[in-house]
């Protein structure tokens, strides 16, 4: 028998015991006993053989009663209690996975703080998404980033970004307003200005140089876009939280990350998908065969600025020099 098994004998003897069936069997064992002891002291012909008879009678009884209540007492538990905790078993069970379910639909699977410095872990998690993926959707102020993360991997996706729209003056404003809040009092409102524009033509060359890691590229424009940059793939959806007030004053805001099924995943891949396909916005492509000549026709539809090779060359060279300092901070293999 096993220690499992003899602990839970123990259990049920002691609970026997305990019980007024356990109370009944030690009067007719204390009686039995009684009788017996009685017995012995008495001389022959004195009623000795009745006592006896009592005594063996009451003991006899005893020990049929309890193999009796013991055998009913196994019983009772198999046919009783064991059916009960096997049903709570289930029970709590199908809770526990109901829970799972509820916190896969509604709770991040990870949370990174705001940081002023690029986590290691959070972007070695995230460009472990992006090579699982084939496709990679982006929603931000400028597609930097993204284009930097194309460049550090080897595959091919279909990449859709919604960037906000440089010919919107309200945007870039709205944009610089909102820095100037965050930034020092001394920063100034023409120098944010500058660096939103160059942000956004360095992120669209960006773009143009990593046309070889994509099968296609579709560029939305759109004016006022979301605050808070999204980075979807085809298992996760990566929320940037630049409207948390609470990390107002770090590069890196907070981030939420939602696997693929979650009531957040399929809400914002609907919303994005609506906006790539809305009237509004205006909508630009980028293949692999696109030559420079090309792109500079489509960044000045984009921007509304003649783009000089000169120029091209400079915010070429400016991509490179943030892709390396971003993979070198992020430690990511370049």
């Amino acid at each position: 028998m096993s220690a499992g098994a003899r602990g839970h004998r123990g259990n049920l003897l002691q609970e026997l015991f305990w019980t007024r069936t356990g109370l009944l069997l030690l009067v007719l064992v204390v009686i039995s006993g009684s009788s017996l002891l009685i017995a012995s002291s008495m001389d022959a012909g004195t009623g000795k053989n009745l006592v006896t008879a009592l005594g063996t009678g009451t003991l006899i009884s005893a020990i049929v009663t309890f193999g009796q209540t013991l055998i009913t007492a196994t019983a009772s538990q198999r046919a009783l209690v064991a059916p009960v905790i096997e049903e709570s078993r289930r029970a709590l069970e199908d809770l526990s996975a109901e829970y799972r379910s509820l916190n896969k639909e509604f709770f991040p699977t990870h949370v990174f703080e705001a940081t002023t410095e690029p986590n290691p872990a959070f972007n070695r998690l995230m460009m472990r998404d992006l090579r699982a993926s084939r496709q990679f959707f982006f929603r931000g102020f400028s597609a930097r980033h993204a284009a930097a993360r194309l460049l550090l991997s080897h595959a091919e996706w279909e990449l859709r970004t919604v960037i906000a729209d440089p010919k919107d003056s309200t945007t870039i404003s709205g944009r610089a307003r909102y820095l100037l809040r965050q930034e020092d009092a001394g920063a100034d409102h023409d120098t944010i200005l500058e660096r939103l524009h160059s942000e956004i033509s360095i992120g669209l060359v960006g773009l143009f140089l990593a046309r070889s890691r994509c099968n296609r590229v579709d560029i939305s424009v759109v004016a006022d876009p979301p605050l808070d940059r999204l980075e979807m793939f085809d298992e996760s959806v990566w929320i940037h939280l630049f409207s948390d007030v609470g990390g107002s004053n770090t590069l890196f805001p907070r981030t939420l990350r939602f696997s693929e099924g979650s009531f957040i995943y399929n809400m914002e891949r609907a919303d994005f998908l609506r906006v790539c396909r809305a009237r509004t916005a205006r909508h630009f492509q980028i293949t692999p065969d696109t030559t420079t000549n090309e792109f500079i026709a489509l960044f000045h539809k984009i921007t509304g600025t003649m783009l000089t090779v000169q120029r091209y060359q400079e915010l070429e060279g400016k991509f490179h020099a943030f892709r390396r300092e971003f993979s070198d901070a992020a430690e990511l293999e370049s």
